[in-house]
């Protein structure tokens, strides 16, 4: 598959990346080569693999949830911007 310069103006204009005149022919041929690779994929055969989140193999530590107040104020608030004793102040954000 290969696009044309109207493709590749539309793209960048769909992406909101300015693209001067001079450039078009080269984000073409990238294009074009984008997609011939995703050519050449569609001819894998993944029958029977099992589709991945990610290339690592993730293995996350689970942890029983549990609910409480932090126990320390003082190391909570440590870096609020601005406090007023044991809670945090935040703008107003509802009239």
């Amino acid at each position: 598959m290969s696009v044309d310069e109207t493709t590749v103006r539309r793209v960048a204009k769909l992406a909101r990346i300015k693209v001067e005149d001079h450039e078009v022919p080269k984000l073409k041929g990238e294009l074009d080569a984008i997609l011939a690779f995703v050519e050449e994929l569609k001819e894998l055969d993944v029958d029977g693999v099992e589709p991945m989140t990610s290339v690592a193999p993730m293995r996350l530590r689970l942890r029983e949830d549990m609910v409480n107040d932090g126990e320390d104020a003082e190391k909570v608030l440590m870096n609020a911007p601005a406090r007023e004793g044991d809670f945090y102040v935040v703008p107003k954000v509802v009239e």
